[in-house]
């Protein structure tokens, strides 16, 4: 629903406006910058649109206000530790974008960043306090966007009906946005950077993988890359066990006669039960997480890894990396941290592994003097976010492709230490947001501290420069010497720093996730 100049008579004077396609936008000075929230992109996807392709917005008269974020999509906020309010209406307009500019002035050609969200593909949303992208924008002097896209059963079930991988063909439809109306902003729609964090790494793989998005970025930051992409067969399987905590079939028909925040909170139980299905789903069981990237064959062809190694990514720049101890913080958000059994090792070690028994033995042999919480963290950080991550880096260069590769080894300072350099410890050191969604479990009210500060600017300069030049400040990856940049007091580059988990998965080369039985 459009706002106007009728609803906003007494526009503050000096407040930016940008005419899009769809209409002009009103934005607001703030932080050096002028920034614009809740701009649509693509019309709200619910009533007839439900469960289908984003379809693009309605154009509007007068003078659209762009103040405030649009809503989130439909999920279940009550997880993963979120915290804080979002500054968000209630409504069906889930699909917009943000945009923080130095200056709106066409002639600018800026280059530009373009942030996509994690959340375990279930949760999540551009106007999330820890996404504050001000400090970047200052600090490469750049344009950054964010964007909105459906998660959890509208944007990655597999159901009868619809288009798989909807919330990826949300974020080509952002970018085919940023493409025509970023210059209005100030950008450069020929210098795009698309980077992301957690399930938003994965998406950004999945994007460099997908014909419908080539072209429209130029560059690719993949954070903490997860290793679970579904097979259809496994994707359906869950969907239907998912529809059926509704008491519905997998149907687009079905689904959409429930509305959409009563379907996610319906179906939300069936997370604390997936690991009772490990028959079935395999791998995907313990991750809790129904939802991934469907290789379908269409909307994504092929795996990345795949995609990448057979030239997909050769015409793209890209930075990659992960956390030293991605799952502490999954264990210690679970209560396991510290109460590891030598039978609970062993399971995660078997089912993880490359080789299930022979995989625990190798692990064993490779860390003999771990501990069974050590081996249980390390096994799951490898398969489901370090190696998958590294593993994108060799299939860039295999495909002919440039990559440059880093790990993050400082600790959390909240906990007493015990996060370590957990997943998602790069967000509030990205965007400076140290109190604000995770960053306030993981920096525990220390805040901006000289430390934190200095790796901060260290994290945005980097990342600023990559957008920039395709250089973040360290050499390329190669075969030979790995090198690595490890973020931390004292940043150094060094060869790989996972290599002796990297030799237990030699030959493995990250599947789709198969239905077991």
């Amino acid at each position: 629903m459009p706002a106007t100049d009728a609803t906003d008579p007494h526009p503050t004077l000096g407040e930016p406006v940008v005419r899009t396609a769809a209409g002009a936008v009103r934005g607001r000075r703030e932080h050096d910058l002028a920034v614009f929230r809740g701009i649509p992109f693509a019309a709200p996807p619910v009533g007839a649109d439900r469960f289908a392709a984003p379809r693009p917005p309605a154009p509007w008269d007068g003078t659209r206000d762009a103040a405030a974020f649009g809503p989130p999509p439909p999920q279940d906020l009550g997880v993963m530790g979120r915290t804080g309010r979002l500054d968000a209406p209630e409504g069906d307009d889930w699909l917009t974008v943000n945009v923080w500019t130095p200056d709106p002035d066409p002639a600018a050609r800026r280059p530009v960043m373009v942030w996509i969200y994690g959340g375990a593909y279930k949760l999540g949303h551009s106007g999330s306090p820890g996404y504050d992208a001000h400090r970047v924008a200052l600090a490469g002097d750049l344009v950054v966007v964010s964007l909105n896209y459906r998660v959890g059963m509208e944007g990655f079930a597999q159901i009868e009906g619809a288009p798989a991988n909807r919330g990826l063909l949300d974020q080509v439809a952002a970018l085919e946005w940023v493409r025509e109306n970023i210059a209005a902003f100030g950008g450069d729609p020929g210098r795009v950077t698309v980077f992301g964090e957690s399930a938003g790494g994965g998406c950004v793989a999945a994007l460099l993988a997908m014909d419908r998005a080539r072209g429209l970025f130029h560059r690719a930051i993949a954070q903490s890359v997860p290793g679970t992409f579904f097979s259809p067969e496994l994707a359906g399987d869950l969907a239907a066990a998912l529809a059926a905590e509704a008491g519905l079939r997998p149907t687009a028909t079905d689904l959409a006669a429930v509305a959409p925040r009563e379907l996610a909170l319906a179906v939300a139980p069936l997370a604390a039960r997936m690991t009772e299905h490990a028959d079935r789903w395999g791998r995907a069981a313990p991750t809790v997480t129904a939802y991934a990237p469907v290789v379908d064959g269409e909307v994504l062809p092929t795996t990345p890894w795949q995609a990448l190694a057979s030239g997909a990514g050769r015409d793209v720049d890209l930075l990659v990396g992960h956390n030293r101890d991605e799952f502490r913080l999954f264990m210690a958000m679970s209560g396991v941290l510290g109460t590891v059994t030598e039978e609970q090792a062993a399971g995660m070690l078997r089912l993880f592994a490359p080789g299930g028994a022979a995989g625990e033995r190798a692990y064993r042999a490779a860390y003999p003097d771990a501990t069974p919480d050590e081996l249980y963290e390390r096994v799951q950080t490898d398969w489901l976010f370090a190696l998958p991550t590294q593993r994108l880096a060799e299939a860039q260069l295999a495909g002919g492709g440039r990559a440059h590769v880093y790990e993050l080894a400082w600790p959390a300072p909240g906990g007493g230490g015990m996060f370590g350099a957990c997943h998602g410890l790069d967000i509030p050191l990205l965007f400076g947001t140290y109190d604000a969604d995770l960053g306030a479990l993981l920096f525990g009210g220390a805040g901006a501290t000289p430390r934190a500060e200095a790796l901060s600017a260290r994290f945005r300069a980097a990342w600023t420069s990559f957008a920039r030049t395709g250089d973040p400040g360290w050499p390329a990856y190669d075969e030979k010497d790995r090198p690595t940049l490890v973020l931390d007091d004292e940043p150094a580059v060094v060869g790989y720093p996972q290599e002796r988990s990297g030799r237990l998965w030699d030959g493995y080369d990250f599947p789709a996730l198969p239905l077991l039985g």
